[in-house]
């Protein structure tokens, strides 16, 4: 079962040929924007991502956290490993932000998150490094291979679908796990009291009901845009229509 759940895994983390991301980011702009406990989305072109992207009605397929540089753990380049994430197939590890140098993302940001709580989701992050995905259950992965048909109401539960087991968890589900450590809200489901004020009472979603798509979805997560964040000036922009420009290039 160990093999035949590694040879699934791999399949379904092969990448899809013709790939190319719409945007892919600056480096140094999302570098300087970036600060613990973000969540970084990512548009995966793997055959797993392509499958999540049709159940969550989504561009995102995976989430990674940033918590900074991590001690002890650098590439072969000297790059830090500054993100935490869980992979199918290799369960919780860390990795260097280059990783998604080619990669269509989006940072999503926690609003109003206190330093010591910050701390504490950072921690939650740390702790379960070296968390493993069990290959063996293949089963669980099954349901990635063929992209059936999927009434809307049942999507969410096939992402959700899995042993439960602590030791096994998913992108999304790891990230929720920790901020739901803080009881901070992410899309929470609300219900009225029932008294005369009708206030609202704020229920935290089971973690494993959470996708990549949701940190987007969030009203308490702002989306921070890297390269309005190092100060964006569209006036310094050179276009190719641009006489000057041209004459510029020619003189060159």
């Amino acid at each position: 079962m160990d093999r035949i759940g590694g040879w699934v895994a791999t399949m379904l983390d092969r990448p899809i040929k013709g790939y190319e991301p719409s945007t892919p980011p600056d480096a140094a702009a999302l570098a300087a924007a970036l600060r613990p406990a973000d969540v970084i989305l990512v548009e995966g072109n793997s055959r797993v991502s392509a499958v999540i992207k049709y159940l969550t009605q989504s561009t995102w397929s995976h989430a990674a956290m940033y918590v900074g540089p991590i001690a002890g753990r650098m590439t072969a380049e000297g790059e830090p490993h500054v993100l935490v994430e869980a992979n199918l197939g290799e369960g919780v590890v860390t990795a260097p932000l280059s990783k998604y140098r080619e990669a269509h993302v989006r940072v999503c940001r926690p609003v109003g998150l206190t330093a010591p709580d910050r701390a504490r989701v950072v921690a939650h992050m740390h702790d379960h490094v070296g968390l493993d995905y069990d290959v063996k259950n293949v089963t669980d992965m099954l349901r990635y291979l063929v992209p059936l048909p999927v009434p809307t109401r049942w999507r969410r539960r096939m992402i959700a679908m899995g042993s439960g087991e602590p030791t096994r968890t998913i992108c999304s589900t790891l990230i929720a796990q920790a901020f739901e450590s803080v009881r901070y809200p992410i899309l929470p489901r609300i219900e009225a009291s029932g008294d005369y004020s009708a206030r609202e009472i704020l229920h935290i979603r089971h973690h494993s009901l959470f996708a990549p798509r949701d940190f987007d979805l969030s009203p308490y997560f702002a989306v921070v845009k890297p390269t309005i964040e190092r100060g964006f000036d569209y006036r310094s922009m050179v276009w190719g229509d641009d006489p000057a420009a041209a004459a510029e290039g020619v003189a060159s």
